[in-house]
């Protein structure tokens, strides 16, 4: 028992020598790789670091060597930007020499020429002062004195001359008037009469008087209060004459009288229905009327306000001197139009200012101030171009100062100068022809002056005696002048100065 324990003892001891010993050995092993693996991993290392040293070196070389070489190339061009800087300086200063010299040539020349001037102009003041002392006359005065003697000599060149020039200009300039002016008559025609309107209403019998006068007056004074015309019955029989400034509330009249006769009832509250009914058909038509009128000559209605467009309307019930003023002005954008087109001008503004140049005539008996003055206020109101708003005006002045208003004044004068346009009284008829010979009598040498063909031109005789050829050309001038400052007359007035001497002599 004993013997086995120790045997075993000793067994186990032995196994834990050998196992201490393969233990060691084992981890000695161990360790020594760790050293070798460690080993050449420095080794590695140092081999590496020595490749990486050398490309390192290698690169700085390599950049050193680029660094000199861009410096090299820099400093060369800084030499030859260096010497080009020099040359152009040198360069410089020579023509800054070459140009001192030149000024100092200069400045010896106008000293030159200035000692110069001042001797010719002491030679002339004697020249001049020996020639006054001979002449025994003023600069002035002899001056004078020649050109006394050359308009003597040449007074008949110069006047051939002055008449060939006038007459070739205006041969020219009324060839070309003529050929536009007949292009657009040719182009627009239309009746030669225009009706006017009336302020005349016919009784459906001979009781309707009193029934419109009413009990005590009080149906015509209803309507006059109404329409603020004055109503005339016993003038005329069968007839009622409405008298009134405005042609609106005249033709509000008329219809409210129209529509009370028709109906057979006429009593106050009748007559205040009755106008407004005629108050907004007339309203209606005088808008549809201004609608029609842009339609004929293709101005979009779009581009219009409706309240300027039925201002418009309102010149459908306006006449001047007969002619009504709506068709006035329709005829008055067509020409200008067409004179627009000849003379390429802007149409469109010419149609628009030929519309609307008499605008001012719809509202002139309810505004104060003269109808152009009105039409120009109305359009620039209505937020219109400057050139537009003075059409209004530009057809009432003697020289327009645009195209566009020369081309309306006269499609204007062409409009209500034409045969049957218009209707004048006697009495202004008359009165136009007598101030027109009046006018041109007035001036010295004036014998005798005639106005002939409807007062389109004036025939003036002159005493040869007292007026020559030259100061005859001055005086048709002058009365042409005076007629358009002082007189009121439709289209052009021509003024002819006549000259005729006649020498008699006797043989016995």
């Amino acid at each position: 028992m004993s013997f086995s324990m120790l045997a075993g003892i000793g067994a186990f001891v032995a196994g834990a020598v050998i196992g201490l010993v393969l233990g060691g050995m084992f981890i000695k092993n161990k360790v020594q790789n760790a050293e070798d693996k460690a080993n050449k991993i420095l080794k590695d290392a140092k081999n590496k670091e020595s490749h990486i040293l050398i490309a390192a070196k290698e690169k700085s070389m390599k950049i050193i060597e680029s660094g000199k070489r861009e410096e090299q190339e820099r400093r060369r061009e800084l030499n030859e930007t260096q010497k080009r800087i020099e040359e152009r300086a040198s360069k410089f200063d020579a023509k800054l020499m070459e140009l001192e010299e030149s000024k100092t040539r200069i400045q010896s020349e106008q000293e030159r020429i200035h000692k110069e001037s001042e001797e010719l102009a002491r030679l002339r003041a004697e020249e001049q002062e020996k020639l006054q002392s001979i002449a025994s006359m003023s600069q002035k005065e002899a001056e004078a004195e020649l050109f006394r003697l050359v308009e003597e000599d040449q007074q008949e060149a110069l006047l051939s001359r002055v008449r060939k020039l006038e007459q070739e200009g205006d041969e020219a300039l009324e060839s070309r008037a003529r050929k536009i002016l007949s292009l657009a008559v040719q182009r627009f025609a239309s009746s030669h009469v225009v009706d006017a309107t009336t302020t005349v209403v016919p009784l459906t019998s001979d009781d309707m008087k009193g029934r419109i006068i009413g009990k005590e007056g009080r149906n015509i004074k209803a309507l006059e209060r109404l329409t603020g015309c004055e109503l005339i019955i016993d003038d005329t029989p069968e007839m009622i004459t409405i008298s009134g400034f405005s042609p609106v509330r005249r033709q509000v009249a008329k219809r409210t009288l129209e529509m009370l006769m028709k109906d057979g009832r006429i009593q106050p509250a009748k007559i205040e229905e009755a106008g407004e009914l005629a108050k907004k058909e007339l309203a209606k038509e005088m808008k549809k009327a201004g609608e029609d009128a842009l339609y004929e000559l293709g101005i979009p209605v779009s581009s219009i306000d409706p309240k300027l467009v039925s201002i418009l309307g309102r010149l459908k019930f306006r006449t001047s001197y007969g002619q009504n003023v709506l068709q006035h002005s329709i005829e008055v954008a067509r020409i200008s139009g067409m004179i627009a087109e000849e003379l390429g001008a802007n149409v469109a503004d010419c149609k628009k200012g030929g519309l609307f140049h008499d605008i001012g005539k719809a509202v002139d008996h309810d505004m104060q101030g003269a109808h152009p003055e009105i039409g120009y206020n109305i359009m620039k109101k209505f937020g219109w171009p400057e050139e537009l708003c003075y059409q209004s005006i530009a057809h009432h002045e003697d020289r327009p100062r645009t195209v566009e208003g020369i081309i309306v004044k006269a499609a204007d004068a062409i409009s209500g100068a034409r045969p049957g346009a218009r209707r004048n009284s006697v009495d202004d008829y008359l009165q136009r022809l007598q101030a027109l010979e009046t006018t041109a009598s007035d001036f010295e040498g004036v014998q005798k002056a005639y106005a002939i063909q409807a007062g389109r031109e004036v025939r003036v005789f002159v005493r040869p005696q007292e007026i020559d050829d030259y100061a005859a050309y001055k005086m048709a001038r002058d009365i042409a002048k005076k007629i358009e400052n002082d007189l009121t007359y439709p289209g052009e007035v021509k003024v002819t100065i006549i000259r005729e001497t006649r020498v008699s002599e006797y043989a016995r």
